[in-house]
């Protein structure tokens, strides 16, 4: 499920490293972080929507790539964003 315009800019603007940052992991894996909150609330609700659970382990897939690029490359803010963000490791 795709996400409100003004719920993504405010965690652009929560998420972000600089002020025309849109496409840091950070940004990136806060919003994907909102759209699996939102599409598994979906799913508890349709249980035999395949394709939006096709997509839902897609999305999952690449927040965990992401997680494993920013963990690479910056530990602490690894850290950061799964605390901050709530995401059990």
């Amino acid at each position: 499920m795709s996400i409100e315009a003004v719920r993504k800019q405010e965690l652009i603007k929560e998420y972000r490293t600089s002020d025309n940052d849109t496409g840091s992991p950070q940004v990136q894996i806060a919003i994907l972080s909102e759209r699996i909150s939102n599409l598994s609330s979906h799913m508890q609700t349709h249980k035999k929507d395949v394709h939006s659970r096709c997509g839902l382990l897609q999305m999952v897939a690449n927040r965990r790539k992401l997680l494993d690029y920013l963990k690479s490359k910056d530990e602490a803010e690894y850290q950061r964003i799964i605390k901050a963000l709530g995401i059990r490791r």
